[in-house]
């Protein structure tokens, strides 16, 4: 059984998952400490980005798309209420395999903690987001 989607609120919360990066990393923001820590010099070239921007774009459909699915099949397990369980849903996901996989290959690569501690808290915002999008939407795609 497939669980029901609706697809507004993935291509929604895909869209959000880009917008919170492009705060998140703007030099005002934690953009500059991310480039000293993460060791990246931009070229100043805008083609540059178009690649990292597009695989982005497809990794937060799936991203959104499977955690629509997963609060689906939550909400089909537990009951109450869709928002809820969309969130909760959403930070389970996050602590389990993102910021668990993070933490053990930056630890593994040596990254500094701070750049860490940075991109898991991004991640996690950013589901928060896309969870709140999708609870908001609810399951029926009508």
């Amino acid at each position: 059984m497939i669980p029901e989607i609706n697809i507004w609120a993935v291509l929604l919360a895909t869209l959000s998952s880009m917008v919170v990066g492009s705060v998140w990393y703007t030099p005002k923001v934690f953009g500059n400490y991310w480039m000293k820590v993460a060791k990246v010099s931009p070229s100043g070239e805008a083609k540059d980005a178009v690649k990292p921007i597009l695989i982005t774009l497809v990794v937060s459909f799936i991203s959104a798309l499977v955690l629509a699915g997963s609060a689906a099949i939550s909400q089909h397990f537990y009951g109450g209420n869709f928002l809820a369980n969309t969130l909760i849903t959403a930070v389970i996901l996050w602590a389990g395999f993102t910021a668990a996989r993070f933490i053990t290959h930056d630890a593994f690569e040596g990254r500094p903690a701070g750049l860490t501690i940075l991109n898991c808290a991004h991640e996690l915002v950013t589901l928060v987001v896309m969870g709140l999008i999708i609870g908001l939407f609810g399951i029926s795609a009508a």
